[in-house]
């Protein structure tokens, strides 16, 4: 299959990145199979064989992630150290040249096979060759030092790795596992805890820094990561929900703009369990709308929330005021500001409701 990956996507757009992330993903599932597949060294030798004649071939360096691993790829000490032997000269040379610009496909695969045939001096001593330091190679340094028992020397040397374009998340978990596997959590929590949390959402940031700091009370780690998106509290309601810190949820969600339809779920989700936090999620979802907050809205979504709130509104005897409260959101008037036209895109879709709230003004009202 390797073989076959730039041949079969050669001819692709994957200017939008989507296809770059699934080769990756396949990789990342992929490696480790070769890696531990039982097979003798004749047998292995071939398949590194092929793999680096596959990789010379990648037009775009879609194989990178197999080079990274190639030490391990060469699945005994005593042939990474071969590999290591045959791919030094060039990457030295390089490196060493004085023209700039020079690029080497094969450099962290000589790196990954130094590192594998545990000549870790050696592999810090050609690091140091490189003149524009990049943490993608650098953190073979990383992985040397800790062999060595140098943890301390590691974590400086993972310091020293930033700069310009240089990932400062990536050098921060790496920073954090340092310390954590020093057994200073309250260190790699304060220092790199927060920063180095990945995840493609808000609540999958939380669950990555509560997942390695189990220790430490959700509610304070939500609060931590709150303050690190100054402005954008409001992303951080599904987390606080979640949690079911719904007070926190509440403050949240009026403190700055938070996604209309995801405040209505909340709202459909805890009708009957906690009818004040539905509401009050349903009265949220209504005012972003009327503020022109919302990702591909339509009237559908507007009534939807307005129907979550009087439904809520009904369970806690509160039906007249707020229905008031409704009726004041989608008051198209002078003070409005440029949200008049939103307030008239709420008042359009909720039409209907506003006639039975009395409201003389309601556009359909006018007309009987």
């Amino acid at each position: 299959m390797f073989e076959k990956l730039w041949p079969a996507l050669e001819h692709v757009d994957s200017s939008s990145g989507a296809l770059g992330s699934a080769v990756n993903k396949t990789l990342d599932d992929l490696i480790p199979l070769i890696i531990n597949a039982p097979a003798e060294a004749k047998t292995r030798n071939k398949w590194l064989e092929r793999l680096w004649q596959a990789i010379a071939d990648d037009g775009v360096d879609y194989l990178g992630p197999v080079g990274d691993r190639w030490g391990e790829l060469c699945g005994s000490m005593e042939t990474a150290n071969q590999w290591a032997e045959e791919l030094m000269p060039t990457l030295k040379s390089c490196w060493t040249d004085p023209n700039p610009g020079n690029y080497f496909y094969g450099t962290t695969a000589c790196l990954s096979c130094l590192l594998v045939a545990g000549r870790h001096q050696e592999l810090l001593d050609v690091l140091a060759l490189d003149r524009k330091p990049f943490w993608h190679y650098r953190r073979y340094g990383v992985e040397a030092l800790l062999a060595m028992g140098k943890k301390s020397e590691a974590l400086k040397y993972a310091e020293a790795s930033r700069g310009l374009k240089q990932p400062d998340s990536a050098i921060d978990r790496a920073c954090e596992e340092i310390l954590i596997s020093s057994g200073l959590h309250d260190e790699a929590y304060r220092r790199y805890g927060l920063s180095a949390a990945k995840g493609n959402s808000y609540l999958a940031r939380y669950r990555a820094v509560a997942k390695r700091y189990p220790m430490m009370a959700p509610a304070e780690i939500l609060a931590d990561l709150i303050t690190t998106t100054p402005g954008e509290k409001g992303k951080w309601f599904a987390t606080a929900k979640e949690l079911e810190l719904f007070d926190l949820a509440l403050e949240l969600a009026n403190q700055s703009p938070c996604d209309p339809k995801t405040l209505t779920r909340a709202a459909r989700d805890y009708l009957d369990s906690a009818p004040a936090f539905s509401l009050g999620t349903a009265m949220a979802a209504l005012r972003w709308l009327s503020e022109g907050w919302g990702y591909e809205v339509t009237s559908i979504d507007v009534v939807e929330a307005h129907d979550r709130a009087m439904g809520a509104a009904t369970r806690l005897s509160k039906v007249d005021a707020v229905s008031e409260q409704i009726r004041v959101l989608a008051e198209v008037n002078d003070n409005a500001g440029r949200h008049n036209a939103a307030r008239q895109f709420v008042r359009q879709a909720l039409q209907g409701r506003l006639r039975g709230y009395g409201d003389d003004n309601s556009p359909v009202g006018e007309n009987g």
